[in-house]
């Protein structure tokens, strides 16, 4: 017997509206898109990477998904276009564990082949990168294609406070639950549209959507603050005020560090000079914008 999807949900909003159970709808493509556009229409593109690991160094993509969309001035998410889906062939064997995560084996990407030139013309007309890990997949991306260094990213998962919106998590299935929907994890294109429909959803208590929030958010200068040579015995306190340790040899300090907007450079400075060395410091700082954010060059 084949029952219409109408019969389906009525079913499920039964279920609902008993108090007893909560009904999560697959995800067939964002739902909160659309209406007349207020002022400049931009191109952002949405992009998730599976890699064969977490170093860009040593590990290589698999699959590529992008997916573009337009937003105005105002953020508002309007339309949302044909996807970029591509698998491909890393040099060597993909590790168990990763076919587990990703559900991509050797056997299904035997073959084939992503031409970084293809991914520079599809990226060429974008305002925005979003991704929800930026900080993961920007890095793969520039080595991968160099012309993504040349676009401002923004992160959908560190750039909105999804604890204060009410969500136990920022991670993506979460948060799709929390929305009351379902997709198919862990395969490219199909997390960039679940990112899309959280994105242009309503964010609790703001009275606007994620997509608006993320916008605002990541069109802000920050200034890193560098606490090197800070006393060890208070490592604790820069910790408990958000404070990061850079152990990688490089240009940057081995020290710790933290990002904060622009505007509260100076309240942080003083900070340090307060609380920490106990006396007036300069410390080392750099400005970062969308251009640089979550890249190997922050």
């Amino acid at each position: 017997m084949t029952i219409s999807p109408e019969a389906l949900e009525a079913m499920a909003r039964t279920l609902e509206e008993s108090g007893r159970y909560r009904v999560l709808r697959r995800l067939d493509g964002p739902r909160h898109i659309g209406g007349s556009a207020t002022g400049i229409v931009r191109q952002g593109i949405v992009l998730d990477l599976e890699t064969t690991g977490l170093d860009p160094r040593n590990d290589e993509i698999i699959e590529f998904g992008l997916v573009p969309f337009t937003y105005d001035a105002g953020g508002r998410i309007l339309s949302v276009g044909e996807p970029f889906s591509r698998l491909r062939q890393p040099a060597g064997p993909i590790s168990p564990e990763i076919t587990r995560l990703t559900g991509l084996t050797d056997a299904m990407v035997a073959g084939q082949v992503v031409d970084p030139a293809e991914v520079a013309a599809f990226i060429a007309s974008a305002a925005l990168i979003v991704a929800h890990n930026a900080a993961f997949d920007r890095r793969f991306a520039e080595a991968f294609c160099p012309d993504f260094a040349f676009k401002p990213w923004a992160c959908s998962y560190a750039q909105i406070d999804w604890r204060t919106a009410g969500f136990e998590s920022g991670k993506l299935a979460f948060l799709a639950a929390g929305y009351g929907f379902y997709h198919e994890g862990h395969r490219a294109s199909h997390d960039c549209l679940a990112t899309l429909e959280i994105l242009s959803a309503p964010l609790p208590g703001t009275g606007g959507t994620g997509f608006q929030t993320l916008l605002a958010t990541a069109r802000k200068t920050s200034v890193r603050i560098w606490a090197d040579q800070a006393p060890f015995e208070l490592k604790d306190v820069l910790k408990a005020r958000g404070y990061r340790w850079n152990g990688e040899a490089g240009p940057a300090p081995r020290a710790w560090y933290i990002d904060v907007d622009e505007a509260d450079r100076d309240a942080e400075i003083a900070f340090l000079s307060s609380d920490i060395y106990r006396g007036a410091v300069d410390p080392l700082t750099r400005r970062i914008t969308a251009f640089e954010r979550f890249s190997e060059r922050a």
